[in-house]
């Protein structure tokens, strides 16, 4: 997806496909100082827990297991900078 340019407010999906290019591009370390400012340890600890006991209890192995920490820690983020935005008197459609 191409960069949004334009002045006019962001939807949700348009500032989810942002974030996930913004992290594309980020290196591991630059990662873990992303999470690190922005998500406190007890709740990576709980996302890993949880992702593990669900994943578990849906028969989901393999890879797909492995990553759903990431897919929460995702979706964690981006209502963090909703929530920033919305604050900050800016406002997105959707």
């Amino acid at each position: 997806m191409a960069s949004i340019e334009s002045s006019d407010p962001l939807t949700r999906e348009e500032l989810a496909w942002e974030l996930v290019e913004v992290f594309d591009d980020l290196e591991v370390h630059q990662i873990n100082e992303v999470l690190a400012r922005n998500v406190p340890l007890e709740t990576l600890k709980f996302f890993a827990a949880y992702a593990q006991d669900f994943g578990e209890s849906q028969a989901i192995c393999g890879d797909a297991l492995n990553r759903l920490p990431n897919l929460l820690l995702l979706g964690y983020l981006l209502r963090v900078v909703e929530d920033r935005l919305v604050s900050d008197g800016e406002s997105f459609e959707g």
